[in-house]
């Protein structure tokens, strides 16, 4: 449960911490970031396959950093974390029960078909979500300055993350009065 946080704390602060790191340590140092936000899932290995991939491609960026001494594979960190979500929710709606069901079902155990139909929904408004956010942290990762890269995927992704769920919460709200739910 602890390292389950550090490792969030981590992956939320890391954009800013490369950012006020660059041009001060040398990104091989940085990566060390990476690494210890790596060490704290490893405890999650044997139970989870996409925790597996994503602490391989991790390690991989942060070999490449301190191989090559560039920023560059520090800041595709964000990107990674979008393909490996898009992944997990994408397979669980070829897989069902989706991730956003299996996540409502923590909660409900009497679950009718409208709300399967509801929650695979969802589960798509975020695929599609990962795919953009994504794709902007890649572009800022890419084209724009650390500050802008550091901007949006240290404080704007996470302001669009928090509204989708205030958004997806409230039409939930709507979706259970209308469907007696």
């Amino acid at each position: 449960m602890l390292l389950n946080a550090v490792a969030l704390l981590l992956t939320v602060l890391y954009p800013l911490a490369i950012w006020f790191g660059h041009g001060q340590v040398e990104p091989r140092w940085l990566a060390l970031l990476l690494l210890l936000a790596v060490a704290c899932r490893l405890p999650a290995l044997k139970l989870q396959r996409a925790a597996r991939w994503s602490v391989s491609a991790a390690l991989l960026l942060a070999a490449i950093t301190v191989w090559s001494n560039l920023l560059l594979p520090l800041k595709l960190y964000p990107v990674l974390v979008n393909v490996v979500l898009l992944a997990t929710f994408g397979y669980s709606l070829w897989a069902p029960p989706s991730v956003v069901e299996r996540l409502a079902r923590l909660r409900e155990k009497d679950f009718p078909p409208a709300a399967v139909h509801y929650t695979r929904r969802v589960t798509q408004v975020w695929c599609g979500f990962f795919i953009i956010n994504g794709g902007i942290a890649l572009g800022t990762a890419l084209w724009a300055s650390e500050a802008v890269w550091s901007l949006y995927t240290g404080v704007i992704a996470y302001i669009l993350m928090a509204l989708l769920f205030g958004g997806e919460y409230l039409v939930r709200l709507r979706f259970k009065r209308l469907h007696h739910a």
